[in-house]
């Protein structure tokens, strides 16, 4: 008698125990990078594809070497944004390249352009500078590195549509006064370096009036040739 009802108390227990992990395990999120990276969206939108706040860029589409080489900047310091610094602080390589392939792999629409606030002429310097450059101050057109559609080029370029006028023009100054830096030679800062406030404004407000094109992804790498040596776009 008492070896059965210490039998029927062991299944019992066992029972408990199953369902209890059952109900645990079904309790728990799921283990996917869309869960893991739910940290970003708040800024960055559910799907990289940006928010309200016009200084949070879009992530959705972009180069994954370039989304890559942006969070090293962070967890290494070299871009300071202290949230973004804290989050990615010990995060190792591979995770954060999951982190950069998960947002590549994403195609939210590209928002409508937002009708720019600056005068037509101010739009016009803008084109002029994104289109043709001016070789005469060292500065080369937009799209003789971010391609003739702004689209961005694999793997470490990134396009510049679905940008607003006052994130570009933060990134810019950023580059010109050299609070943001890359991998050498950083192209970047050397265009930048060539630009006035003026030019800044002009650009970044036209760039921001463009709309998306039939195909807005990055083109594969070697479709153009780069007018100059890039750090972040290796040959």
């Amino acid at each position: 008698m008492f070896a059965r009802a210490a039998a029927s108390a062991a299944v019992i227990i066992t029972l408990v125990a199953i369902d209890g992990a059952a109900a645990q395990t079904t309790n728990q999120p799921p283990d996917t990078m869309a869960a893991r990276v739910e940290a970003c969206t708040p800024c960055h939108g559910n799907k990289g594809e940006g928010t309200s706040d016009v200084y949070f860029p879009r992530l959705a589409g972009k180069p994954a070497g370039y989304l890559y080489n942006q969070l090293l900047a962070f967890r290494s310091g070299r871009r300071k944004y202290p949230p973004m610094n804290y989050l990615l602080e010990f995060l190792p390589d591979p995770y954060l390249e999951a982190m950069a392939e998960y947002f590549a792999s994403e195609h939210p629409p590209l928002p409508p352009p937002a009708p720019s606030e600056v005068s037509k002429d101010v739009l016009a310097q803008g084109e002029l500078l994104a289109t043709s450059g001016d070789a005469g101050r060292n500065i080369p057109a937009c799209v003789s590195c971010h391609g003739p559609g702004l689209t961005g080029m694999q793997p470490g370029i990134p396009g510049l549509l679905g940008l607003r006028a006052a994130y570009i023009s933060a990134q810019l100054g950023a580059w010109r006064y050299g609070t943001r830096t890359a991998k050498s030679p950083d192209c970047m800062q050397l265009v930048a370096g060539h630009l006035t406030e003026a030019d800044v404004t002009a650009v970044a407000a036209w760039l921001a009036t463009r709309s998306a094109p039939a195909n807005p992804a990055p083109v594969p790498k070697g479709t153009y040739a780069l007018p100059f040596g890039c750090g972040s776009q290796p040959n």
